[in-house]
């Protein structure tokens, strides 16, 4: 955490930003920046720790600027279920809606850039900007979530696997079309976050990893670094029809 610190304090200026061009803020006019700049401020998270628990009362909004969150509801009898992943530039809270529904913790070491709620709820009525990327943003995560409802009900314990892997290498690269390149990679989930997000056993997400890397789709170094040497091959394990056509 202690790292992350000065890094952030040179951000203060909104144009520095790892993810300017992909969060809440992408459209923003250097105006609105300003406002923006105005109410937000920065919190970092311990790997395991909470965020914010469902039925507590959001004082704030957040981008996520490093590291991944999950969203984590559970059921009367204590079961939990991992229903979404927060990537950075991914948007934390819902305006409008003073009380969490979902339990958010952090994964990894996570940064959020926050902005007080009352604040950014008004910015949203004055600044279409911020109004229509919020509305992106929030069709984007209506198709991811369709895309695991597919995921988790339909596909085999190898095409989920892909998935994962290939959902992570395309957010991390900056042109998902292109490729023809190698894509490296560091997973930001251990394999027991993996078993629970994905609804399989630990002994399942290592069996699948390594059948994955030895059929060369994937490569790895160390637990987390995955080198996908070649996207198409990766996307062909993930089960989608992307073109629409049949799958012979």
């Amino acid at each position: 955490m202690t790292a992350l610190v000065p890094d952030l304090e040179k951000m203060r200026d909104c144009t520095s930003c790892p993810i300017r061009h992909k969060a809440v803020c992408a459209k923003c006019e250097p105006d609105e920046l300003q406002r923006l700049e105005e109410i937000k401020y920065y919190r970092t998270f311990a790997p395991g720790q909470t965020i914010i628990w469902a039925g507590d009362r959001m004082e704030f909004v957040a981008s996520v600027v490093s590291g991944v969150a999950a969203l984590t509801q559970t059921l009367e009898d204590g079961r939990r279920q991992m229903v979404g992943l927060l990537l950075p530039s991914d948007f934390v809270g819902r305006p409008g809606r003073e009380v969490a529904k979902f339990d958010v913790t952090a994964i990894a070491e996570t940064t959020l850039c926050c902005f007080r709620r009352k604040p950014f709820e008004k910015m949203l009525e004055e600044t279409p900007n911020v109004s229509q990327r919020l509305l992106e943003m929030a069709l984007d995560e209506l198709d991811a979530a369709r895309e695991w409802m597919l995921l988790l009900g339909r596909k085999t314990a190898r095409e989920k696997i892909a998935s994962l892997i290939s959902i992570i290498a395309r957010r991390a690269t900056i042109n998902e079309r292109v490729y023809s390149e190698a894509v490296s990679v560091d997973l930001p989930l251990t394999r027991e976050a993996m078993s629970d997000y994905l609804g399989l056993t630990l002994e399942t997400v290592s069996r699948q990893i390594s059948a994955l890397k030895k059929d060369g789709v994937i490569g790895l170094k160390g637990n987390r670094h995955v080198v996908i040497p070649d996207m198409r091959l990766l996307l062909a394990e993930t089960g989608d029809d992307d073109d629409g056509g049949a799958l012979l």
